[in-house]
Order: C-alpha cells, then sequence, then structure tokens
C-alpha cells in the first residue's frame, strides 16, 4: 500500500453472523484494540446488528456498515432495504456485489451497478466487490472478468462521487476456501483494477482510489499482502469475528 496516496482500509464483514448480545460482546472487545490504529476500520455488520453497532462505535475511530442495500428508495420490495434508510440511521459504509450476493442471490453487474449508484445518491461509502471464479482463472481470463465487473458497476460515477468508492478484489475461490492468492497474485489484480480506473478517470484518481485484497486474509498472512504496493488494505470475512485476528490485520495495515 502507498499511504502518501491513498488511505488504507480495513473492513470486517460480518456476513450472517452474530446476534445483537454477540454483537455487543465483540464490538466492546474490539474498541480499545483499535483504538490507535493506523488505518481506517470499518465493520460490517447484519441488518438487525446495525443499531448496536452504531450505538457502540459512536465517538470512537471504527466506521459502521451494512453488508448490501435495494437500488430503489421505497416500494414493494419485501425483505430488502434501501440505502436511504441506512444513511438515515447513521450508517456510513455499505457493500455491494460481494461474491456471495452474486452466487446465491441472482445479482448481476446490472443490478450490482443500480445498487452502487442508489448508494452513493444516499451519500454512502461503497465497498465495491469484484472477482473471478476458479474456472475463470484457470481460463486466464481474470482481467477480463474484473475489468468489465468494475466498468460496469462504476457506469454513472463521476470522478467526485469515486472518492466514496473503495474496491475490494475478492477472488472467489479464495472466500471461505482457505485458499489465498499469493502476495504477488493478489497485487496483479489490484494494479490492474487500478489501471482500469485510471483509464475512466485519469491516473491521479486510480492512484487516490483505495482497492483492497477480499480472499482469506487473516492474521498470519495480512501483514505480506498489505506490504504489497497495490493492496491497500482488506475486506476480512471469518476473521474479523474474533477480535484477535481482526485487530492483527488492522496492526498489519497500520504500518
Amino acid at each position: 500500500m502507498n499511504k502518501n496516496l491513498r488511505k488504507a482500509v480495513i473492513a470486517g464483514n460480518w456476513k450472517m453472523n452474530k446476534t445483537r448480545p454477540e454483537a455487543k460482546a465483540l464490538i466492546e472487545e474490539l474498541k480499545p484494540m483499535v483504538a490507535d490504529a493506523g488505518c481506517g476500520v470499518v465493520i460490517c455488520v447484519p441488518y438487525t446488528n446495525l443499531e448496536t453497532a452504531l450505538a457502540l462505535t459512536e465517538g470512537t475511530n471504527i466506521g459502521v456498515g451494512a453488508e448490501n442495500c435495494h437500488w430503489e428508495k421505497s416500494g414493494a420490495f419485501t425483505g430488502e432495504i434501501s440505502a436511504d434508510m441506512l444513511a438515515e440511521m447513521g450508517v456510513k459504509y455499505v457493500v455491494i456485489g460481494h461474491s456471495e450476493r452474486r452466487q446465491y442471490f441472482g445479482e448481476t453487474d446490472e443490478t450490482v451497478q443500480k445498487r452502487v449508484r442508489a448508494a452513493l445518491d444516499a451519500g454512502l461509502t461503497v465497498i465495491l466487490c469484484v472477482g473471478e471464479l476458479l474456472a475463470q482463472r484457470e481460463q486466464g481470463i481474470t482481467e477480463e472478468i474484473v475489468g468489465l465487473q468494475t466498468k460496469v458497476a462504476l457506469g454513472g460515477v463521476s470522478a467526485e462521487e469515486l472518492k466514496r468508492v473503495i474496491i475490494a478484489y475478492e477472488p472467489v475461490w479464495a472466500i471461505g476456501t482457505g485458499k489465498t492468492a499469493t502476495a504477488g497474485q493478489a497485487n496483479e489484480v489490484c494494479r490492474y483494477i487500478r489501471a482500469v480506473v485510471a483509464g475512466l478517470y485519469g491516473q491521479m484518481a486510480a492512484d487516490g482510489l483505495t482497492i483492497q485484497y477480499g480472499g482469506s486474509m487473516n492474521a498470519k498472512n495480512a501483514a505480506e499482502l498489505v506490504a504489497q504496493p497495490d493492496v491497500d488494505g482488506g475486506l476480512i470475512g471469518g476473521a474479523s469475528l474474533k477480535a484477535p485476528d481482526f485487530t492483527a490485520i488492522v496492526e498489519a495495515a497500520s504500518k
């Protein structure tokens, strides 16, 4: 990462984990451990934990995010939550386009773009996930897939709005599998994403963009990954559910 050009951010993606009492216990444990972090710290929690997280992190250096949002402001969309609802609560971040949303819930590049648009319109900062399947990597089309996902998702996003976008490169084959891209592989794709953004917005905008790695980053491999010049932190899954592990990753990104 290059802290002279952009901010490193470690964001926890809790996924479908933690009841409210469990969330309270984890956040209370985490707060003093990351209070002196030299990078951005965000926890993206289930909808049911948002009020708990917002109340417990008020006045701290921990930002709170949701794990998804709908593209419409309101309407007959049973079970969905709008970006405006999140913003009204005080939520600052939202994860959009995670591979699990694409894999299990029918997300497409087009619906990801619509969600990005809605989130930015509501004033949120977007953590935009892109990444290839194992078969696509083996076919040698990682750049084509990731480049297309990035370009479609950023359709209609202005250079000014891009300042409220974080891109998380998540190779789908390395999420929840225990497999991790090598530091070199992670940096290679993050560098390519930056080049795609440079083609859309110019090199200065691309240099200022935070690009995370999000494929099974953990306490053991975080230091090597964030030491790469184009890896600006991580979107952390399982390791974000244990305060010591998450703190170790924050500490690696703080150096």
